[in-house]
């Protein structure tokens, strides 16, 4: 449930501290008196979009936070723990906001910062505001089959079949496409078998260019590489060469080691020296040994260099490229011939077609059952909300398959026995309509776990007993949910658990919006007000306090 709310530069509140209680709290106030601010923000700190407008005259920023007790909302506290942003042993949740003059906004949730689409997920578990037009929006089938799946526990299922709707879509498109380009397809598919075919006689391997540009370059250098060779051994190995002479050296210092000790190292440094040169021997000899000198090898190999070349300059690409080419064209060969494959695409659209209608069938099974369920709990509660004989009834017409499964949703009602069911958008008045969106949402408010509902004037439209009748249906929708609802009723208002006062003053050349709690006298007169305007009289504030004593 909702603990406390915070406001801070919002709009025309300065600064704004409110604690929640449990039950049905009342908002009351004068027009223009910011009654709806509070739900505002409420709005924003649950992931509504910011506007730099929010912010108060002549201030930086706005600056928004709440507290939740979220120890009955498994759900919210799962998800919290799991995106890291609460402890397994926390209970309580906190959410601030705050937006700039230039309307930039960030979030928190337990002082770590977080995205709208975070506000958004855990928003959803924790409150559910209903706004002053909320009620007409029961009019649109798109609203009355949200609502419908809601309270029948299919929503995940309802995107479920959309998906298969879209993906079923997309294969007939790919099929149509197919049909109507297959000429021109049967073109790119010659082209590119042409050049599969020109590619795989080349047979270019996936090394060959640097294998084979390797070992051309030996063979062309054939002669020099032993001529070199040649010329460097009969510098190391001759008569007179410096292996000789190294050895020749090595003789005059051992003669003299003995008188001079100091020769050893110079001698370890000779043998080191010639075993050096003896292993470049070795290397010389070893490289020789490699070097073919086949003059019909080296002509081929050129023959061979000159078509890939040849093949390379007519791609516009390096000869090494070739063979990732030949890739290239037999992969896009493939993709073009599984586009023209018109009986593989007919088989990918009767099998979308069927997943889909399987889907869309097991939900209409259940949105059939939920509607019966809906409709037999809201007649009820119309009972007790002065709409005694009134029918309500959910008709699933057939249609054609859709986005949206096989069925149309129409919400049927009969506001006087014996009339004939009709849609509701056209028999019903607008205080009629915002009965039996309370109806609704007594009945759904029993099977989701949302702790807290907010009304914005849900009441609009009606008066007089019909008024305390919707009171004390708030009253009693408060007994098992937090309520909080902004009204202009005093039959409502009299109705509260705990009642709160909006006003407005002018403070420093500016126009800022408090809320005081009220209880006894200044409650008494606070109705007195909404029932005779801002002249109380005696008979205004026993008539309110006469309401007040009989809740």
């Amino acid at each position: 449930m909702l603990l406390a709310l915070s406001l801070r530069d919002f709009v025309i509140v300065d600064e704004l501290n409110l604690s929640f209680q449990n039950g049905f709290t009342v908002l009351t106030g004068e027009t223009g008196a910011g009654k709806s601010i509070t739900l505002d923000a409420l709005g924003l700190l649950l992931g509504d979009k910011a506007d730099y407008g929010q912010i108060r005259h002549g201030a930086k920023e706005a600056q928004l936070s709440a507290l939740f007790d979220v120890a009955d909302v498994p759900a919210a506290h799962a998800m919290l723990c799991e995106q890291g942003l609460m402890m397994a042993d926390e209970q309580q949740l906190s959410i601030r906001r705050i937006i700039d003059i230039k309307g930039r906004s960030r979030s928190f949730i337990n002082n770590q910062a977080v995205t709208l689409t975070q506000l958004r997920q855990i928003g959803e578990l924790l409150l559910d505001i209903h706004g002053q037009n909320a009620h007409h929006s029961l009019n649109n089938e798109a609203a009355q089959r949200q609502l419908l799946d809601a309270f029948a526990g299919v929503t995940s299922e309802a995107i479920q079949v959309q998906h298969a709707y879209q993906h079923w879509q997309e294969a007939k498109r790919a099929l149509q496409q197919a049909e109507t380009q297959a000429e021109t397809v049967t073109i790119e598919g010659e082209r590119l078998q042409w050049q599969l075919d020109e590619l795989t006689a080349l047979n270019p391997g996936e090394h060959e260019w640097d294998e084979l540009s390797q070992s051309h370059d030996q063979l062309a250098h054939a002669a020099d590489i032993l001529q070199a060779a040649e010329r460097v051994g009969q510098i190391l190995d001759g008569d007179d060469g410096v292996q000789s002479r190294l050895y020749h050296c090595r003789q005059q210092l051992a003669q003299l080691v003995n008188a001079a000790p100091a020769f050893a190292d110079g001698i370890a440094l000779l043998d080191s020296v010639e075993a050096e040169i003896s292993e470049l021997g070795s290397c010389l000899r070893a490289a020789t040994a490699r070097v073919d000198t086949d003059e019909n090898l080296l002509a081929q190999q050129e023959a061979r260099m000159q078509e890939l070349m040849s093949m390379a300059r007519k791609y516009r690409i390096e000869p090494v490229q070739l063979p990732q080419r030949k890739q290239e064209i037999e992969d896009a060969l493939n993709a073009l011939v599984a586009t023209v494959d018109l009986e593989a695409l007919s088989l990918q659209v009767a099998e979308r077609e069927q997943d889909y209608m399987q889907l869309a069938q097991d939900l209409s099974v259940k949105r059939h059952k939920a509607a019966k369920k809906l409709a037999t709990q809201t007649r009820e509660h119309m009972q007790n909300l002065a709409m005694k004989g009134a029918q309500f009834h959910i008709e699933l017409l057939s249609a054609s398959p859709s986005l949206h499964g096989l069925e149309q949703i129409q919400f049927q009602v009969a506001t006087n026995q014996g009339s004939p069911l009709r849609a509701m958008n056209k028999v019903v008045s607008g205080g009629e309509l915002a009965r039996i969106s309370l109806a609704l949402q007594m009945v759904t408010s029993q099977y989701n776990s949302v702790p807290t509902l907010i009304f914005d004037e849900v009441d609009a439209g009606i008066g007089g007993a019909v008024a305390d009748v919707v009171g004390h249906a708030l009253r009693q929708l408060g007994q098992q949910r937090q309520v909080l609802a902004v009204t202009h009723l005093p039959q409502v208002a009299a109705c509260g658990q705990q009642h709160w006062q909006v006003s407005k003053k002018s403070q420093k050349g500016q126009t800022v919006s408090q809320i005081k709690v009220l209880q006894d006298n200044s409650r008494i007169d606070e109705i007195a007000r909404m029932l005779g305007g801002e002249l109380i009289t005696e008979t205004t504030r026993q008539h309110a306090s006469e309401m007040l004593a009989l809740v």
